[in-house]
């Protein structure tokens, strides 16, 4: 172990021989004629040390006795001289900068990049310290920069937190509009605007908007969690707003929110939100507006400013950028601009008709029962059974009336799943005559007394809250007074006016005629 120890220490300069030992191992080679062997057990060293030793002096041109002038550092130095290292043929530095704007382009890659590196210089460096001396200078650049995004992939979208108030002209009532930020991934390109709220009809509108402004739709669109945006959350698979689909199936483009309490997801956004915040809405701090056109106005303006503000540590700026990379890369805009459209469900009644808004529509009678996803614009209801549409209304606003489309009726009206208005007549038989006399009086009230519907089923369903016998004085009443609907018929129960008598100058027999309608007595 010992003669291991001092042969590392003739190799290693800094454990060398002491200067004492050597001097005394060739005098006592040079002068004593002593062997090897004899040396090395003398000045308690290893063979090899001596032997080494030995060939380093006679290499070196020494005999004995040394010259007189000649001291240990002398010494050392003619035995020990500084190793010199053959130098390395240069390798030239890839180009980081190009490099890093490469990486934004579809299809590019690290290992592509440096393919064609080493097709230029073949001694060039080697593919993992190839991507070191990038990785290095990636760490050098904001966070916003220093990502790889594929030219027009990504499209990310957020609200600002801070925001700039609007003051009403005529009342003096200051609102406080929400900042809507999309930024590209690639270039940096940015679009902001203010609306009113972050409510789902202006989420929309923002990314009408925002696409017309980059002239081009990404692949992908990254946003929060927000509620216009995600119906329910989820690591792995959110629940997408039917709306917010139903837009980017418009524009054929995949919807991929951030995960929750990730925020490296979206850092581009969030970055870009700042950047808007400070360039921005702190630029129109002293600023006043009366309208939110105003806000939008000074908005833009400054917008451009920011896009063509050039970078700190790249060359050119976002709008230059927007232009080299995703401009080409976004896909063309539909023919026409997304119209904003809302979801609800809505199941079939008996009167294969669905409510929306307290307007009925109709649907294939065949429906009955069924739950429809309705679909309805400012101008458009349309019904969905499993994705198929199967019917389509101009939207109308009036309440408690029904839009009915002759195709949907059953035939003659025939018959189906068992419900007739006879059949509602002879049901509220059961009760009392006055009750089968205010269903008629109501099925009468429409043009198709399937209309009516309804509003029977209602006066007939109170039967379990309210005995018959009250449910019959309270259509007595009902009759009396023309209330021929099933709120009258309930507002007359839950305040108790069914026990009391009815005036006798108020009392009213109501005959009801229609030719689909036999009448109460009918079925006595």
């Amino acid at each position: 172990m010992l003669l291991l120890i001092l042969s590392k220490e003739i190799r290693m300069p800094k454990e060398r021989t002491p200067m004492r030992k050597i001097k005394e191992v060739l005098r006592l080679k040079w002068s004593a004629g002593l062997g090897s062997r004899a040396i090395a057990r003398s000045v308690k060293v290893g063979k090899t040390t001596v032997d080494e030793l030995v060939r380093r002096a006679t290499e070196a041109g020494l005999s004995w006795p040394l010259p007189p002038e000649m001291d240990e550092a002398a010494l050392e130095q003619l035995l020990y001289p500084p190793s010199v290292t053959p130098e390395e043929p240069s390798r030239p530095l890839p180009d980081l900068l190009v490099m890093h704007q490469e990486l934004s382009r579809k299809g590019v890659s690290l290992s592509l990049l440096w393919n064609e590196y080493k097709e230029r210089y073949p001694q060039g460096y080697q593919y993992s310290q190839f991507c070191e001396l990038y990785r290095q200078y990636a760490r050098k650049l904001d966070l916003s920069m220093r990502q790889i995004h594929r030219a027009g992939e990504k499209l990310f979208v957020d609200y600002c937190g801070k925001t700039h108030p609007v003051i009403d002209r005529g009342t003096g009532e200051v609102r406080e509009p929400q900042i809507f930020v999309a930024v590209l991934g690639a270039s940096n390109f940015t679009y902001a605007e203010a609306t009113w709220t972050q409510s789902l009809p202006d989420w929309i509108g923002s990314h009408v908007r925002a696409f017309s402004f980059f002239g081009g739709v990404p692949e992908i669109v990254v946003p929060d969690n927000l509620r216009s945006a995600v119906s329910k959350s989820c690591r792995y698979e959110p629940e997408l707003n039917p709306t917010y689909q139903d837009m980017a199936a418009h524009y054929e483009v995949a919807v991929v929110p951030a995960r929750v309490r990730k925020p490296k997801d979206k850092a581009k956004v969030e970055v870009a939100v700042q950047i808007v915040e400070r360039w921005i809405l702190a630029a129109l701090r002293n600023r006043t507006f009366f309208s939110l056109a105003e806000l939008n106005a000074a908005i833009r303006e400054l917008l451009d400013k920011l896009n063509n503000r050039p970078f700190k540590k790249l060359p050119g700026c976002r709008a230059s950028r927007f232009l080299e990379l995703d401009k080409p890369a976004l896909r063309p805009l539909p023919a026409s601009a997304y119209q904003f459209a809302q979801w609800k469900k809505a199941r079939v009644n008996i009167d294969y008709h669905v409510e929306l808004l307290g307007h009925y529509y109709s649907v294939p009678y065949q429906l009955v029962g069924r739950e429809l996803d309705l679909r309805y614009t400012e101008s458009i209801v349309e019904c969905f059974h499993k994705a198929k549409r199967v019917a389509s209304h101009v939207r109308s606003v009036v309440k408690g009336r029904h839009t009915t489309v002759s195709d949907h009726m059953p035939k003659g009206h025939r018959s189906y799943a068992e419900w007739t208005p006879e059949r509602l007549i002879r049901w509220a038989g059961e009760t009392g005559e006055a009750t089968a006399e205010l269903i008629a009086a109501i099925l009468s009230r429409h043009s198709h007394p399937q209309h009516g519907f309804r509003s029977a089923l209602g006066v007939l369903a109170l039967t379990k809250r309210f005995d018959k016998e009250r449910i019959e004085a309270a259509c007595k009443r009902a009759l009396a007074i023309g209330g021929t609907s099933s709120r009258s018929v309930k507002s007359i129960l839950e305040t108790g006016l069914d026990r009391k008598p009815l005036p006798e100058q108020t009392a009213l027999s109501l005959t009801v005629t229609h030719n689909n309608i036999r009448g109460g007595n009918y079925y006595h």
